[in-house]
């Protein structure tokens, strides 16, 4: 009866976590700043596993146009974001389809602004995204 119990005991732990990381306030869609081009991303930032990611969802140019043909839909541009407070995360990969780099990532979540920001050695890059929804 033990056993049972304590295996009872994990799952539910393995349950709340996972529902912990759904209602995580950085879940969501975000609006990247726009690039070198002026064009942006549509993100979406969800849970795996016990961390946070995020997929490319849509593209657009400068002057707002979806852009369909865009190579990178659905590929992962953020990975393994581990929650450092309420509204932090570090530890995470991040890659900038511009210029095909992965870099160490964080975030930091201000209301519906989200700080991405990541470095390779002693270049970093940062930006500030806005909540879709």
């Amino acid at each position: 009866m033990r056993r049972i119990s304590l295996s009872f005991t994990l799952l539910l732990g393995l349950l709340f976590t996972h529902a912990g990381a759904a209602d995580s306030p950085v879940a969501g869609l975000w609006k990247t700043q726009p690039g070198d081009t002026g064009g942006y991303l549509h993100v979406q930032i969800a849970p795996c596993e016990d961390k946070m990611c995020g997929t490319i969802m849509a593209a657009f140019d400068k002057n707002d146009a979806p852009q369909l043909n865009y190579a990178h839909i659905g590929k992962p541009i953020i990975w393994d974001m581990q929650t450092k407070g309420e509204t932090a995360w570090s530890k995470g990969k991040i890659w900038a389809p511009d210029r095909d780099k992965t870099y160490n990532s964080k975030m930091s979540l201000d209301g519906d602004m989200l700080s991405v920001s990541g470095c390779v050695m002693f270049f970093c890059r940062s930006q500030q995204w806005q909540r879709i929804n």
